[in-house]
Formats: structure tokens, C-alpha cells, sequence
């Protein structure tokens, strides 16, 4: 009877332990959330070609050749969809770290399989999920948006 008390204990508390931890929606959720819904084809568009080879990124605007209506960003600064060769990555191109400690909504460029802050210098691995490196005092992930892929078309959205 005892052991049944101490397991039935044991996973309470370790119950308890993974439900408060996750419930810290900070480390993602710095960027206000904005509409994203958008596709992109990867077949007959120009634009995209780059993105089937993985290792490669796009930059998506209101502007840019794509299906949808929501695909600026926060603030207009666009989004950045990356091919990690497992699979499509989507993330919102404003600077975690510049809006958070100073309100700034600074886009960030890409460098390879890095996007790059130009205002705070914080680099963030795109295969990382957004994840910031040491180099740069950042240490937000950029805001990821959702994908699917369905044969030459990639669907970015969030559930705004």
C-alpha cells in the first residue's frame, strides 16, 4: 500500500513540476502576434525556386509573390521562410531582444543559415528554431509561425 501511495505521490509532483513549466509562454511570445496566412509555390514561381534546396531562405512581404492576405509580419517587417532540408521553418523577422528592451522593431537580415540583427548584433539559428547564439546579447528565440507542406505548395499561418 505504501509503495502504491509514494508512486501515486511521485506523479503528482512531477505532474505538477511539467504543467507549471510549461505554462511560460514568455520565451516565444515577445513579438505581439499578428495575422500570417499565406502560401507559397514552390513549383511555378521564380521567386521561390532557391527555397526547394535546403539551406536556403526567403524573405516573404505583403509585397512578394504569395497566396494569402496576412504576410507582413509585426510591423510590416515580413517574415522569413527557411528550408532546413527536414522540413520549412517560418519566423516572424523582427528583433526579440531590440523590442523587448527597448520597444524597437528592428528587422533582422539573413546571413546564411543565421538571421542577424543589425541593431544589437544578435545572430539567430535558423535550423535552431530562431534560437539566439552567443554571438549578441539576445536571448529570445525570433517568433515562429506554423508550416505545412503540400507537393510544390507551403502553407505559412498562425492561429491569430
Amino acid at each position: 500500500m505504501q509503495a502504491t501511495v509514494s508512486k501515486i505521490t511521485t506523479f503528482f509532483v512531477f505532474l505538477s513540476l511539467f504543467l507549471s513549466s510549461g505554462c511560460n509562454k514568455e520565451s516565444n511570445d515577445i513579438i505581439p502576434d499578428v495575422c500570417i496566412n499565406f502560401y507559397i509555390d514552390l513549383a511555378y514561381d521564380p521567386l521561390f525556386f532557391d527555397l526547394s534546396a535546403a539551406g536556403n531562405s526567403v524573405i516573404i512581404t505583403s509585397t512578394t509573390n504569395n497566396w494569402g492576405a496576412c504576410a507582413a509580419g509585426y510591423n510590416d517587417n515580413g517574415v522569413i521562410v527557411y528550408n532546413s532540408g527536414f522540413g520549412y521553418f517560418a519566423y516572424d523577422r523582427t528583433c526579440p531582444y531590440c523590442y523587448k528592451v527597448s520597444g524597437l522593431s528592428v528587422p533582422v537580415n539573413i546571413d546564411g543559415v543565421y538571421a542577424v540583427c543589425p541593431e544589437c548584433g544578435t545572430s539567430y539559428a535558423m535550423p535552431s528554431s530562431g534560437t539566439p547564439t552567443a554571438a549578441g546579447p539576445g536571448r529570445y528565440p525570433l517568433k515562429n509561425y506554423r508550416t505545412t507542406q503540400s507537393g510544390y505548395s507551403i502553407h505559412v499561418w498562425n492561429n491569430y
